[in-house]
């Protein structure tokens, strides 16, 4: 039989399905705009293909948008099968595209999904899990996110060297495979469980308890572990009823709401400023100086790839372990080196001056090594990190803001990147090393360790805790309500059992 620990991991990999189709939409359409047979069939102008990659974040801007009161109303499952089949639809209208039109509406109908999917995914992930889990759940996120890619550039160079050029295949076959996980999603989400907190806050008590004793104690519901949390679930969900943001707009009157607001979109557009995007830019053009070409060039795109993978992999083992406030700050400092590194490699070599491969083969490795700090640290922790500081009934408005940063600075950086490598070249640089240090001192400076803190103990930590979070003295905020609840409710138990033996002194011979 499975642990609950396990039970609660393997169905946060079953809702981070959603990620993978995330990162597979961005990684495959690179492919589909460099086939011959799209070029030949569309015969797109720049502005156009700029328009056909651009449509899909900012469909996921309005889809993150949506995915707020869809999750509150509807609940998380219903609202992840929704954004799975909305990515269907889209998906569809792109594989079956006649004109440029079917392909922009499909991409920014895909886009609706994934946002939805990118916003709620996490937010389920952390209501369901143990706070000593709960990190590697949702950093699931990022990882899918990268099996997603990586699957994308082998499918993607499958059915380029596969099909003929002059052939729709080649692009109709990887757009159409993405379809296939979002189906397998929508038709099964609603056999796993419904999110407890969701269910407690929406009036369902009972049910709720049943799911948090078939997430942690194999059904168990006299637990003693379960019968705390659910009484501090229950606490928590009765105080925000009665004190906390139940709108929009109070999410930014109230002091302790707006505080974890802030937090919380300001990590998701420092991640976009950390130039994830912007020290890929350079690559193809130092492959092609490399004498890489064609085909090649999918092996170390491939090498990138995996390089992530592993990062999102240590994520998954040790983020529990080290917390969160320092690998995000440690993780910002490592970005702020390489980009000083390329910068200084951009600047004495630039790309086409000379045939300096030395040069070109450093820069190469110090994007790897930016890939692996990135996504050890910044990347997984942009979508935990939201997930989890949030209070039940604020939760999906926050997090849903939140991600709609992510997706209006990714569609900025996407917009401005070309222009700028182009009139500014490796000075671009300069802004993400000063981004990437100002994140490091911002986050040090106002960012608390959140790790293993029960998630209804979050409203206590923002409400009372300095601004100034070095100021903290830990041992002020070390007291967990969650444990002291369960060792109440050992004790009862005991007594409970230590009295029915006194009253049947021939029940321990049985």
């Amino acid at each position: 039989m499975l642990t609950p620990k396990w039970y609660q991991f393997l169905v946060g990999v079953f809702a981070s399905l959603g990620s993978l189709l995330f990162g597979y939409d961005l990684g495959v359409i690179a492919q589909v705009i460099a086939s011959q047979s799209f070029i030949t069939k569309f015969n797109p102008s720049d502005d156009k293909i700029a328009a056909v990659v651009s449509v899909f974040t900012g469909g996921a801007f309005f889809g993150a948008a949506a995915a707020g009161p869809m999750g509150d109303r509807l609940g998380r499952r219903w609202t992840i099968m929704i954004g799975a089949l909305v990515f269907c639809l889209g998906g569809a209208l792109q594989t079956g595209a006649q004109a440029l039109s079917y392909l922009y509406s499909g991409r920014a109908i895909a886009g609706l999904g994934v946002g939805i999917l990118c916003m709620i995914i996490p937010l389920y992930q952390a209501e369901l899990a143990h706070p000593s889990i709960r990190g590697r759940v949702t950093a699931l996120q990022q990882f899918m996110l990268g099996i997603g890619a990586l699957a994308a550039a082998w499918i993607s160079y499958g059915t380029y060297v596969g099909f003929d050029p002059t052939n729709d295949g080649q692009w109709r076959t990887s757009l159409g495979i993405q379809i296939v996980p979002a189906v397998f999603l929508a038709a099964l989400i609603l056999l796993f469980p419904e999110s407890p907190r969701w269910l407690i806050d929406h009036g369902k008590p009972d049910l709720g308890l049943q799911t948090l004793a078939k997430l942690h104690a194999h059904g168990d519901t006299t637990n003693a572990w379960v019968q705390a949390e659910f009484q501090q679930i229950q606490d928590a969900v009765v105080f925000e009823h009665e004190h906390e943001a139940k709108s929009y707009a109070e999410l930014f009157q109230d002091k302790s709401c707006f505080r974890r607001l802030f937090l919380a979109c300001a990590l998701q557009a420092s991640v976009q400023m950390t130039g994830v995007s912007a020290i890929q830019y350079y690559s193809v053009t130092i492959y092609g100086l490399m004498g890489i070409k064609g085909d090649d060039t999918l092996k170390y795109q491939a090498i990138s790839s995996i390089i992530a993978l592993i990062a999102q992999a240590l994520c998954i083992l040790f983020i529990d372990r080290f917390g969160r406030r320092w690998p995000l700050i440690f993780g910002n400092l490592g970005n702020c080196v390489t980009f000083i590194i390329a910068t200084i490699m951009l600047a004495k070599y630039p790309p086409g001056s000379n045939d300096n491969q030395a040069a070109a083969w450093g820069f190469i490795v110090v994007t790897w090594v930016y890939n692996f700090c990135f996504s050890a640290t910044c990347g997984p922790l942009s979508w935990i990190i939201p997930a989890e500081i949030f209070d039940t009934k604020t939760r999906a408005k926050g997090v849903s803001i939140a991600t709609m940063t992510s997706f209006a600075f990714n569609t900025m950086i996407g917009q401005v990147t070309g222009p700028a490598m182009k009139t500014a070249g490796y000075k671009f640089y300069l802004l993400f090393v000063i981004c990437n240090l100002t994140n490091a001192i911002f986050f040090w400076a106002v960012l608390p360790e959140t790790a293993k803190r029960p998630l209804e103990e979050m409203s206590k930590l923002f409400r009372d805790a300095p601004l100034f979070v070095p100021g903290i003295d830990k041992k002020d905020w070390a007291e967990n309500d969650l444990e002291r609840r369960v060792e109440g409710f050992k004790a009862k138990q005991d007594g409970v059992a230590h009295s029915e033996v006194g009253e049947n002194p021939g029940y321990g011979d049985h």
